[in-house]
C-alpha cells in the first residue's frame, strides 16, 4: 500500500522543483507532509499569488515525467554547504544538524536535488499524478516572529484520482461552511483589529454559548463539580511556582505595576491548587471537582490566529479533580462516561481518543509514569473505547487522553483531554491526610470537557452548516405577518411563545411574504409561522420547517413539540 506520508512528502520535493525552475533567485526552506497534505516554505525576491499556483502545478506535472524514482546520498557537512553555498536556510540547517551529530543525506530526482532526511516513494512518475496546490500563506522561518516572513505554498496529494476529487468537493462545502463567514452571516460574532485573536459575541453568539454553560452546569451539579471563579491577573510568584514563568513566558501577556510583573492566566490549573492549598484536607474530602469558566489568555502570534479555532481570548470548560492514588481509576472512568454522554447522547459525534505517552522532556519518577500509562490502557480497552498511541505526546507533567471528534465532513478535531499531573500538587506542596494518619500528595486531573468554548463553537457551526439543533438555536421560531391586519394575532402568540421560553423572533415588516419567509431561512431558523386570515380564524398553524416541509399543527400541540424538542435536545 502506497505510503500517504511519503506520497505528499514527495510532492513538496516536487513543488519545490517546479518553484525553483520558474524563480531560479527564490530560496528554498522546508517541506514536510502535514495531516491533510504538504506544504513548501519559499524567500521569494518578489510576492507571488494563488493567481500564480495553476502556472506552478503545469510545471509540476512536466517536471513529473522525468522522475523515474529518487536517489540518496549520505554526503559530510562541507559537501551538503557546497551544494546550497547561496541559501542561508539550508545552511543553517545543516550546521544545526551537524551539531547535533546527524548524518546528513540529499535526494536527486531528475534534475532537482534537496537536503532531506527521506520518506519518499518508489516511483514518482507513476503514483505521483494525483495532487492539487490550494493556497498561499505567509509563516515565519522556523515559526519565530523575529525571523523574516517567507510565503508558505499549502497543496495535496492522493494515491487516486477518486481520493483527490472527494477531498477537494468536502473543501467546497467547507468553505460554505467556514464558521467564520457564518459566524457574520448569522449575526453570531465578529473579530475586530483592536483586539486580535478575541471575538466579540453578539446576542445570538452568546445565546448559544450560554446554552453550552447552561448544559455543562447541569451535568456538574449531577456529577458533584464546584463551580469556582478565580482571577485573572496573577503576580509572576505563582507562575514561577507552577513552571509557567519558565516554560511558558512567552506564550503570555506580561505587565508591570508597582514595580512588580503581573500576568494574565493562559490557563486555571495554578489558581485552582491555590484554592486547594487554602484548607486542609482529608482522604474523606477526595475527590475534590473544581470547574472554572474564566477567560483565559495566550499570546498567540497574529499569523497563526484562525478565526475561533485559533484566538488569544477564550473560556475553557475547565476542571481539575484532586483525588488519591486509589481514586484515580474511579474517577478517570466518571470523566470519560461525562465525554461519552456529552459527545454521543448530546451532539451525536463520533470520536476516537489518543492516548499520548511520556515525553523526552518530563518531570516525575518513571516508575509513576509506566504505572499511570498502564492504567489509562486499561481503562479505555475495559470500555473499549478505541484508541491510538500517541508516542512521547503526553505533557510534561503525566500522560494524557484527547478525544478526536469527528465532523459532518469527515474531518478530525482535537476537543476534550485528560491529564493527569504528578508535577504541580509537589511544586505547590498540596497535602492530605490519609488513612494512615500521614501526609500524602494527591494526584490532580486536569480536564476539559468541550475544550475551549470558542473553538467548540466554531467546530459545532461548521458540523451543522449553522443549523443548530433547536435547544442551541439563537431564534428558534420566527412570526411573519402576511398583513397589517395580522399583527395583533402574531403579537399575542409571540407572547406565549416567549412565557415558554421560546426564543421567538416577530417579522411584522411591510415587505412581501416570499420575501419575509427567504430572510428568516436564510437566519436558518428551525421553524418559520405565517400568520394570515386563516391561522386566526383556524387556530391551526400553517409551520414552515428549516427544510422547508410545511406542517400544520394548533398553538397547543406546537408549544408541546417545541418543549419535548428543547427538552430532548434533538
Amino acid at each position: 500500500m502506497l505510503n500517504l506520508e511519503n506520497l505528499r512528502h514527495s510532492c513538496a520535493h516536487l513543488l519545490a522543483a517546479a518553484v525553483m525552475e520558474i524563480w531560479p533567485d527564490a530560496k528554498r526552506t522546508i517541506g514536510p507532509a502535514i495531516e491533510e497534505g504538504f506544504y513548501y516554505d519559499f524567500d521569494f525576491k518578489e510576492p507571488i499569488s494563488e493567481l500564480d499556483l495553476p502556472k506552478i502545478e503545469k510545471k509540476m506535472s512536466q517536471i513529473l515525467q522525468s522522475w523515474k524514482k529518487f536517489e540518496k546520498t549520505e554526503v559530510t557537512s562541507e559537501e551538503a554547504k557546497k551544494e546550497f553555498k547561496d541559501n542561508q536556510y539550508k545552511l543553517e540547517l545543516i550546521e544545526e544538524f551537524s551539531k547535533e551529530g546527524k548524518k546528513l543525506t540529499l535526494y536527486r530526482s531528475g534534475n532537482y536535488v534537496d537536503l532531506c532526511k527521506g520518506g519518499h516513494i518508489d516511483s514518482p512518475s507513476k503514483e505521483l499524478q494525483y495532487f492539487k496546490l490550494l493556497k498561499i500563506a505567509g509563516a515565519y522561518w522556523r515559526g519565530n516572529e523575529k525571523n523574516k516572513m517567507l510565503t508558505r505554498i499549502y497543496g495535496t496529494a492522493f494515491p487516486t484520482k477518486k481520493e483527490l476529487e472527494d477531498y477537494l468537493k468536502m473543501l467546497e462545502e467547507a468553505k460554505k461552511r467556514d464558521h467564520r463567514v457564518l459566524g457574520e452571516k448569522l449575526d453570531l460574532f465578529f473579530f475586530h483589529e483592536y483586539s486580535p485573536g478575541a471575538p466579540i459575541f453578539l446576542p445570538k453568539g452568546t445565546i448559544i454559548f450560554n446554552a453550552l454553560l447552561k448544559l455543562l452546569r447541569e451535568e456538574y451539579k449531577k456529577r458533584n463539580y464546584q463551580e469556582v471563579i478565580t482571577p485573572l491577573l496573577y503576580e509572576k510568584t505563582l507562575w514561577e511556582t507552577s513552571g509557567h514563568w519558565q516554560h511558558y513566558k512567552d506564550n503570555m501577556f506580561n505587565m508591570e505595576s508597582e514595580k512588580k510583573m503581573f500576568s494574565l492566566k493562559p490557563m486555571n490549573c495554578p489558581s485552582h491548587c491555590l484554592i486547594y492549598k487554602h484548607k486542609l484536607w482529608s482522604y474523606r474530602d477526595l475527590p475534590l471537582r473544581i470547574a472554572d469558566f474564566a477567560p483565559l489568555h495566550r499570546n498567540e502570534l497574529s499569523g497563526t490566529l484562525s478565526g475561533m479555532t485559533r484566538v488569544r481570548k477564550f473560556s475553557q470548560d475547565d476542571a481539575h479533580i484532586f483525588v488519591t492514588e486509589e481514586q484515580l481509576k474511579e474517577e478517570i472512568e466518571n470523566v470519560l462516561g461525562f465525554e461519552k454522554y456529552i459527545y454521543n447522547n448530546i451532539f451525536r459525534l463520533d470520536y476516537s481518543m489518543t492516548l499520548g505517552t511520556r515525553p523526552e522532556k518530563f518531570m516525575g519518577d518513571k516508575k509513576l509514569w509506566d504505572k499511570a500509562e498502564k492504567l489509562l490502557q486499561e481503562i479505555l480497552k475495559q470500555k473499549e473505547i478505541p484508541f491510538k498511541i500517541a508516542e512521547k505526546d503526553g505533557t510534561f507533567y503525566g500522560p494524557k487522553i484527547d478525544l478526536r471528534v469527528k465532523d459532518a465532513l469527515g474531518r478530525e478535531h482535537q476537543l476534550a483531554t485528560i491529564q493527569l499531573d504528578f508535577q504541580l500538587p509537589l511544586r505547590f506542596e498540596l497535602t492530605y491526610e490519609g488513612s494512615d494518619g500521614k501526609k500524602h500528595t494527591p494526584i490532580m486531573i486536569h480536564r476539559a470537557m468541550l475544550g475551549s468554548l470558542e473553538r467548540f463553537m466554531g467546530v459545532l457551526i461548521e458540523h451543522y452548516a449553522g443549523k443548530f439543533p433547536l435547544w442551541l438555536s439563537p431564534v428558534q421560531v420566527a412570526i411573519i405577518t402576511v398583513a397589517d391586519r395580522h399583527i395583533e394575532y402574531a403579537k399575542k402568540l409571540y407572547n406565549e411563545l416567549k412565557e415558554q421560553d421560546i426564543r421567538v423572533d416577530l417579522d411584522d415588516r411591510a415587505e412581501s411574504i416570499g420575501k419575509k419567509v427567504r430572510d428568516n431561512q436564510q437566519m436558518k431558523i428551525n421553524y418559520i409561522i405565517t400568520i394570515g386570515d386563516k391561522e386566526i380564524n383556524s387556530n391551526e398553524l400553517a409551520i414552515r420547517t428549516r427544510d422547508n416541509e410545511v406542517i400544520n399543527l394548533n398553538k397547543e400541540k406546537f408549544i408541546k413539540k417545541l418543549l419535548e424538542e428543547m427538552k430532548n435536545k434533538i
